[in-house]
Parts: structure tokens; C-alpha cells; sequence
């Protein structure tokens, strides 16, 4: 399977309208990456530039060792599924998974046997043996998913590329096409990537998550990489449901340590962020922390862990979890992800602990950078 590499890649529309700006990237053979982030990020433009379909303005893109730039679609070896799956509503489920090869039969060195033999395989793997005579106005959503991806298989591309191909399922069909979707790359290993604005999706499928803004490569790495390690705030808010916690305030140090102040809260940092803070000339930061980073129950006497005073607004059960939002002095709101059975019940005046090993550093504003991540170094530079 093929690499695929994207070199300063810039795409400028019509007015000036920068959707992508200088994005590089290395996606290895039989890798699954996925982009994700909000609407109008550039996702699709980025992945519509790798498919052909869209020209880029500037910048390089290689498929394996060839420069794609101005080579049509056909000649990328690449198979792309889109989110309205087009389908020719015309052709039965066979016609439409074959009318590719049949085109290029010839150019392919494919017998009819050779064309029947794929298409009745990959039908046969997506589970659509069956409804191979049909006709796509007679399946259901999930079916014609399958038909479309089993027209991608059948051709055997050295990269698949799929486009919010899940957003028109319901929530059920969404997990199962998900798997369904992993499980075929794994069996192919072909070089995939897949875009979409569900950061779930992306956390669940992809072996590396690219998160993308205003048409920036905000952060690359793997999905628990970058939940544990988010590069800047924004990342931080857009990966995690619910998001993560946020308070603005200042860090003061003091002989008995370094404390984060916001308003009436007052928390004191743990050792591993003393280091990273020690020499940062900026007093207004944020700090950020996981729902899943606090907890209900016996007071813990460890020195990095915090204790917060706070009223439970509203408990959403969640099965063997459960969101717990809560109001803490200053009119601070905060969200914990618990066990089910943590004793706390709305309208309760309570303590949370927080975990402040696991709490984050940010430079303020949307997309201040993190301090304790892996760029800290650069970060304390930049303030200092």
C-alpha cells in the first residue's frame, strides 16, 4: 500500500478564502488516519485536494513516490466513499459495485470472471450477498453504506478515502458501519483516510487523529495522545465529551508551593507542573481539567489531590456513568463523568476531589498553548 504525503499544501478560494493553510503531512502505508474538527475547518477540502477533485494552490501532494498534483482522479489509484454514498439509483446492487471495473476492464486486464469474482467477495464481506439484484431505492441506509464501500473494496485502491461517509445513519447503524469500516481497513490494510466532525469517530477509528481550525493542523498524534496531551485549548475543548473544564485565573508561587487562582478557588498545583510554571512570566492562564479527572467519596489525604466545595445542578445518568454538573463558588460551572453509584444527588452540597496530576496549563484565549505539553519548552520561550 502507499504513503501519502502532503507537502505545505494550500488552498485559496475565490475572495482571498484560505480554507487550508500550509498543512504537511506523512501518513504511512496501511495507516488509518482520520481529520477531524468543526465545520469549515478545511477537513474535506484537504481530503477533496488528495482525491483530485478539488486543485490546490500551492504546495505538494504525493501519492506513494509520484506527485499527484495534476493528475486526474482516475489515474490517483485512490477510491473514495462520500456521505451521500451516489449510488446509481438505476443499476442494481451488482452493476454498481462492477461499473468501475467494467470501465477500465481492458486497462486492468480483468475477465468478466475476474469482475464477478471481486464483486460477489466483497458483497459476500460486507454482508450484502443477498441484495446484490436490488436496486438502491430498496435498502435501507446501513445496506447502501455497504454498497458503497463495496464499490471501494472491489477496486482494490492503494488508499481509501472516505468523506463524513456515517452522517446519514441513526446512532446504532453509526457504531456498527464504524466497526464494519475498521475491520475492512485492518483486512486490507490499505492506506486510509477519513474525515469527520465527530471527534468519537475519530478517537475509535483512526491509528493517528489530525484535528484541524481555520484550515490549521492544530495537532497530529493518536487518539489517547492527544486526549491526555492536547497541544492547546482548543484541542482540549473540541476532543472529550463532555468537554473539559475550564478556569480562568492566575498561579502565584509561594514558599509552600505553586497555587492556581480563580477568584474564590484557590488549588494547589502538583510537582510535575511546578517545573513547567517556574519560569513563566505570564499571570493570566487557565486550567484545564478532565470530567472523568474528578470524583465523589472519601476525602483523599494526598497532597495532589484537591478538594472543592460545590452544589450538584443536575445528574444525567449515562448506564454504568453518569454527568454530574455542578456549581462551585464564584458561580464556577463544572462537569464530572462518575460511576453510577457515586454517592451524590442533585441539589446536594458536596466536595469533589480533583485529580491534579492529571490537570492542564494553558496560556489564555481559544487557542492558548499548553504548557504541560511536550512544546512546553517553546511555550515558556514565546511568554518569556
Amino acid at each position: 500500500m502507499a504513503s501519502v504525503t502532503l507537502n505545505d499544501v494550500v488552498k485559496i478560494y475565490a475572495g482571498g478564502v484560505k480554507a487550508v493553510d500550509n498543512v504537511s503531512l506523512v501518513i504511512q502505508p496501511e495507516e488509518f488516519i482520520v481529520l477531524v474538527g468543526p465545520s469549515g475547518c478545511g477537513k474535506s477540502t484537504t481530503l477533496r485536494m488528495v482525491a483530485g477533485l478539488e486543485e490546490i494552490s500551492s504546495g505538494t501532494i504525493s501519492i506513494g513516490d509520484r506527485v499527484v498534483n495534476d493528475l486526474p482522479p482516475k489515474d490517483r489509484d485512490i477510491a473514495m466513499v462520500f456521505q451521500n454514498y451516489a449510488l446509481y439509483p438505476h443499476m442494481t446492487v451488482y452493476k454498481n459495485m462492477a461499473f468501475s471495473l467494467k470501465l477500465r476492464r481492458k486497462e486492468l486486464g480483468l475477465s468478466r470472471a475476474d469482475i464477478d469474482n471481486k464483486v460477489r467477495e466483497a458483497a459476500k464481506l460486507l454482508g450484502i450477498g443477498d441484495l446484490l439484484d436490488r436496486r438502491p431505492k430498496a435498502l435501507s441506509g446501513g445496506q447502501r453504506q455497504r454498497v458503497a464501500v463495496g464499490r471501494a473494496i472491489v477496486r482494490n485502491p492503494s488508499v481509501f478515502l472516505f468523506d463524513e461517509p456515517l452522517s446519514n445513519l441513526d446512532a446504532k447503524l453509526r457504531v456498527e458501519m464504524r466497526s464494519e469500516i475498521k475491520r475492512i481497513q485492518r483486512r486490507f490494510r490499505t492506506t486510509t483516510i477519513y474525515v469527520t466532525h465527530d471527534q468519537e469517530e475519530a478517537m475509535t477509528l483512526g491509528d493517528r487523529v489530525v484535528v484541524m481550525k481555520d484550515g490549521v493542523v492544530q495537532q497530529c498524534a493518536p487518539p489517547l495522545e492527544i486526549y491526555a496531551r492536547p497541544t492547546n485549548r482548543f484541542v482540549a475543548s473540541f476532543v472529550g465529551m463532555p468537554p473539559m473544564n475550564f478556569l480562568e485565573g492566575a498561579v502565584h508561587r509561594e514558599p509552600g508551593g505553586v497555587y492556581f487562582d480563580a477568584g474564590p478557588i484557590r488549588l494547589r498545583l502538583s510537582a510535575s507542573l511546578m517545573e513547567p510554571l517556574a519560569t513563566y512570566r505570564k499571570d493570566a492562564l487557565t486550567l484545564g481539567f478532565r470530567p472523568d479527572s474528578l470524583s465523589f467519596g472519601e476525602k483523599s489525604e494526598s497532597p495532589d489531590v484537591a478538594t472543592l466545595g460545590v452544589t450538584v445542578t443536575l445528574v444525567e445518568p449515562l448506564g454504568d456513568r453518569k454527568d454530574v454538573y455542578l456549581t462551585a463558588a464564584g458561580g464556577h460551572r463544572l462537569v464530572a463523568r462518575v460511576d453510577a453509584r457515586a454517592p451524590v444527588d442533585e441539589g446536594c452540597d458536596t466536595e469533589v476531589m480533583i485529580d491534579m496530576n492529571r490537570v492542564h496549563v494553558f496560556e489564555s484565549g481559544e487557542m492558548g498553548m499548553n504548557l504541560c505539553s511536550p512544546t512546553q519548552d517553546e511555550a515558556r520561550a514565546r511568554a518569556s
